[in-house]
């Protein structure tokens, strides 16, 4: 080998040495970067507002930068979610308007730290296309779907007493949404109590009707984020973040209906008409938990209460975290 050839050789073992020192301190950084940010798990549900923060991805990075990994959990529905808030597995869920409710009155130590924009407009009661129900007095002595537990309970209750009936004047058919779907379908219910998408759904594909919606304070149906109270006292720097980074998520969801489609239909399998109506009858925003919104929660808890669904009579204002 000549003396060039053993000159160029050696350059490059040096370079290769360098690269390598180099590739390693980076590592090294990074690793220590990742176990120095303290981990923060959000539990969600598909196609709701942490889903949405969650695909989209500017949460996270912002999360990162004020010191914080976080962890996305997806669950099949608030039940599941409450055992693993309680357990310890996820700091923050995120709800619907029912679960919180049933939760504090069960005596778990929970709290609000964030409230959603309302989405009556596609929750309500829906009807097959031929029926001939006219109003919800028409539904007396028949079989409605509904999952308990859920707003899809409260908006039925609600819609009953605001058209002068008793809860025992219908039927009630206790089913997952899913199971409820079929029922629907198959003629087995006179009516369904639900939210979007499965509202749009039975419209699009069914060619169902909406005898009522959730207007008229019959159903707010919001999203809430809530934590357990140990954790929120110790966090309130994590929870203020998370609010105002949800918010602006929120903020791009309402003004990007187009890209919010396209995500939504690939995260929920959906046909592009079911996901579209979904998305422009509602709004998206995330902030405090308002008087406004907590008088809204009390009316849920003071229904429920009434109808002996909760044996305890509770007040929702105690258990909202003020936030900074």
């Amino acid at each position: 080998m000549s003396k060039k050839w053993k000159k160029y050789l050696l350059i490059l073992i040096v370079l290769l040495g360098i690269g390598g020192a180099f590739y390693g301190y980076k590592q090294a950084n990074n690793s220590a970067s990742t176990t120095s940010l303290k981990t923060i798990t959000i539990g969600y549900q598909k196609a709701d507002p942490v889903d949405i923060s969650r695909q989209r991805g500017d949460l996270a990075k912002k999360m990162k930068k004020k010191g914080y990994h976080v962890v996305f959990k997806q669950f099949q529905d608030g039940t599941a979610l409450m055992t693993a808030l309680k357990s310890g597995n996820i700091d923050y869920a995120r709800l619907g308007d029912t679960p919180p409710i049933t939760a504090q009155a069960a005596g778990t130590k929970l709290v609000y730290i964030a409230a959603g924009a309302s989405k009556e407009n596609g929750t309500g009661l829906v009807i097959p296309k031929n029926s001939s129900v006219k109003s919800i007095k028409d539904l007396k002595g028949k079989r409605v779907a509904y999952t308990k537990g859920t707003s899809s309970q409260y908006l039925l209750l609600s819609a009953l007493k605001k058209a002068g009936m008793s809860a025992s004047d219908i039927k009630w058919v206790n089913m997952d949404q899913s199971a409820a779907s079929v029922a629907f379908s198959k003629g087995k219910v006179a009516a369904w109590s639900t939210w979007d998408p499965y509202t749009a759904q039975a419209e699009v594909q069914m060619g169902a009707k909406l005898l009522i919606t959730g207007k008229n304070g019959v159903s707010y149906n919001r999203d809430f984020v809530v934590a357990m109270k140990n954790f929120a006292k110790k966090n309130t720097d994590v929870s203020s973040y998370l609010t105002k980074y949800l918010a602006a998520d929120m903020k791009w969801a309402d003004t990007h209906h187009e890209k919010l489609i396209k995500m939504l239909m690939k995260s929920l399998g959906l046909s592009r008409k079911v996901v579209t109506k979904t998305v422009e009858r509602r709004s998206y925003s995330m902030g405090k938990v308002t008087t406004k919104i907590v008088k809204q929660q009390q009316e849920i808890a003071d229904m429920f209460y009434a109808s002996s669904l909760i044996n305890k009579d509770v007040k929702v204002s105690k258990i909202v975290m003020s936030g900074k």
